[in-house]
């Protein structure tokens, strides 16, 4: 007989659509410690401007796969999936049900559906070159090495693109060719409201976290790392770089972070529809036995 694999779930959904209170609801009913599948929360002292949660919720449940590095490393999603599933395993060892809880897509399809990551090294001189062309110059690139790949890379998506022709130029193996057996029985709920709750949950927890001390975090983090890649292209803080450099009011970087992390939600929402085992809800979900 097939040996049954463990049961693993996933809480997915968009920014502000209540993936912590709910996956802590979820935790105390089924005796569960809840994983991170959020490439922010990865990095100490992004808190505020990253929606982390705070150490109150953090003492009622055990969360795993937060501030686990300094925003100077770039951790990977290969890493990610690589640490998380030893995370996982260890939640299993001791009776309890590990709940995977984000909004990063990528994370959740390493680590949880059945794709593995591409052995190709990051050339980061290349990536450097590509980085100067068009959104059109690098899609053409793709096309000749790989085009059906470049059919699926979403508009203007620069840095898949450039990961794509990395794997294209220097992989014997096209990138849908690595597919792995899943590891885990995974029971996927995805968090959602109609579109226009959504974005008012986002302006509501974007004023919060202006009051909470968004800026003095930014100017903070910018003191003790600099302009560094993962704190100027993060949404939240990079607005409120903008403010900081005078490039516009206090008002108009609050103004253009809402705008910003509801284009966000949008990616967020257009990646996880794309799996169909995903069950919807805005409502409490009864799990199987």
């Amino acid at each position: 007989m097939m040996k049954s694999k463990p049961k693993v779930i996933a809480v997915v959904g968009p920014t502000a659509s209540g993936k912590t209170a709910y996956s802590i609801e979820l935790a105390k009913k089924v005796n569960g410690e809840i994983v991170s599948a959020d490439s922010r929360l990865v990095y100490r002292g992004f808190d505020i401007g990253a929606a982390k949660p705070t150490l109150e919720e953090r003492d009622e449940i055990p969360h795993h796969m937060m501030d686990i590095v300094e925003p100077e490393f770039d951790y990977s999603a290969g890493l990610y999936a690589k640490d998380a599933e030893n995370v996982i395993n260890d939640i299993l060892t001791r009776g309890k049900t590990p709940i995977v809880a984000g909004g990063t897509g990528l994370y959740f399809r390493l680590l949880l559906e059945n794709y593995d990551v591409p052995k190709v090294e990051p050339d980061y001189e290349e990536r450097e070159k590509l980085s100067k062309l068009s959104y059109e110059e690098l899609k053409e690139i793709l096309i000749k090495l790989n085009p059906k790949r470049a059919e699926k890379i979403e508009v203007n998506d620069k840095k898949k693109l450039i990961r794509a022709i990395e794997i294209a130029k220097y992989s014997d193996k096209q990138q849908e060719e690595y597919i792995k057996e899943p590891l885990f029985d995974v029971e996927w709920y995805g968090l959602n409201f109609e579109r226009s709750i959504l974005y008012e949950r986002i302006n509501k927890r974007v004023d919060n976290m202006i009051k909470d001390g968004l800026v003095e975090e930014t100017e903070y983090l910018l003191k003790k790392h600099g302009r560094i890649k993962n704190l100027v292209c993060t949404i939240g803080y990079r607005e409120i770089i903008w403010y900081l450099d005078n490039l516009m009011s206090l008002d108009e970087a609050k103004e253009k972070l809402k705008q910003n992390t509801r284009n966000y939600a949008k990616r967020q929402l257009t990646w996880f529809r794309k799996n169909p085992s995903i069950k919807w809800t805005v409502e409490p979900v009864r799990l199987k036995k």
